[in-house]
């Protein structure tokens, strides 16, 4: 069985739950109230998108990257 590294953004919304995505599929997206439970339940809807997508298909993940931008006050 082949094993796939994949990348995961995870996020707070204003309500303190946690949202993942991995951006190599489109609509990947998936919550929890902890960072367990979110990674929980990313895990089953990657393996669904999985089952849809050939792993030669994937965009392929090149770096995370920050960019400052000024915001007016």
């Amino acid at each position: 069985m082949e094993k796939l590294h994949l990348p995961i953004i995870i996020e707070m919304d204003e309500d303190g739950y946690y949202i993942l995505s991995c951006p190599i599929f489109k609509g990947c997206h998936s919550y929890g109230e902890t960072i367990d439970e979110a990674l929980e339940n990313i895990k089953e809807v990657i393996e669904i998108c999985l089952e849809e997508t050939k792993v030669e298909e994937l965009n392929k993940f090149v770096r995370f990257r920050e960019m400052e931008i000024a915001q007016n006050a």
